[in-house]
């Protein structure tokens, strides 16, 4: 049978991948702005495209020096 796991994951790994979800989201909403087709969104969804970039990267580079 399988073992189940009982550790709970850190807090700091735990925001870690919180920052990352959040950044991802952030690129879907841009892309959504950007499909809209009005040139004030447009302009929006690619601030929030690179923003959720660098927010997904940031995230990444927390996990890769934490380990996980």
């Amino acid at each position: 049978m399988g073992r189940l796991c009982t550790e709970q994951p850190s807090i700091a790994w735990l925001s870690y991948r919180r920052i990352r979800v959040v950044g991802s989201a952030k690129v879907v909403k841009g892309k959504i702005k950007e499909a809209v087709g009005d040139a004030k969104l447009e302009s929006e969804g690619k601030a929030d495209k690179i923003e959720g970039k660098v927010q997904n990267a940031v995230g990444g580079l927390k996990d890769a020096i934490k380990g996980k």
